[in-house]
């Protein structure tokens, strides 16, 4: 059973980048079952494939190519919902100048781009923005330097927005996802490291992307009509672990 009801999101557009694997589809296609009509964007659109009974309209785009977002946006009529939730990881290369630039152009710099873009969009229905922060938000990543910085910078740019925007009636808000079944989760081979990643997440388990999905649907939704600058930890209790 649904835990909203399957129209919540009903003459609502919605724009998802990173929208065609991982977290990004996995809301794409929440949303989607729940009324919204769903751009979903990012790269491999052809070879996307979405969950039966669920209509997206996946669209190939570079989210570091300002004149393909810029198109995106032109082609809305409107737009209630944006989630920017493209992202990369490089791992331990990320300490390295190019790889870090490589990361912050899509974990940073995009996000705020695809944002400001959509703020005359967004301001004339009085929309939200919901962010994709991390646990790498909050706490140092020595493997991760260039993902911790832009995710740190990710729930800066939430508080800023939500202040700025507010005057327009724009919400800006926020999840940070802990450790969730996704192609980066698995690339971790080390049953140890593994082992370790859920003895420290009390509710003994790895996140769903659709989980991810149903926070961000109740951010957007009128339910948090008066939530706007927050990060939400959607992690399993992973952050309340102290070792």
């Amino acid at each position: 059973m649904s835990t909203f009801v399957s129209d919540l999101f009903a003459g609502k557009t919605a724009l998802v980048t990173g929208g065609t694997s991982g977290i990004g589809q996995a809301t794409a296609e929440y949303l989607a079952r729940h009324g919204a009509h769903v751009v979903a964007i990012g790269l491999g659109a052809d070879r996307t494939a979405v969950s039966d009974g669920v209509e997206l309209d996946l669209r190939e785009v570079d989210v570091t190519d300002d004149k393909a977002l810029k198109a995106v946006i032109a082609d809305l009529d409107r737009l209630d919902i944006l989630v920017p939730a493209a992202g990369i990881s490089l791992g331990d290369r990320e300490i390295e100048w190019e790889a870090f630039n490589t990361v912050l152009s899509i974990q940073l710099n995009a996000v705020y781009r695809i944002t400001d873009l959509a703020h005359p969009l967004l301001a004339a229905s009085q929309g939200s923005v919901i962010n994709i922060a991390s646990m790498y938000s909050f706490f140092g990543g020595g493997r991760r330097v260039a993902y911790s910085a832009a995710k740190g910078a990710v729930v800066q740019i939430t508080k800023s927005l939500a202040e700025a925007w507010a005057p327009d009636g724009i919400r800006v808000n926020a999840v940070a996802p802990g450790w969730i079944n996704t192609p980066l989760l698995a690339t971790i081979e080390d049953q140890a490291v593994v082992d370790r990643l859920l003895s420290r997440t009390p509710l003994n388990r790895f996140g769903d992307p659709e989980e991810i999905g149903k926070a961000i649907a109740f951010l957007a939704s009128d339910a948090a009509s008066f939530i706007t600058g927050v990060v939400l930890p959607v992690d399993g209790g992973y952050l309340t672990t102290g070792i």
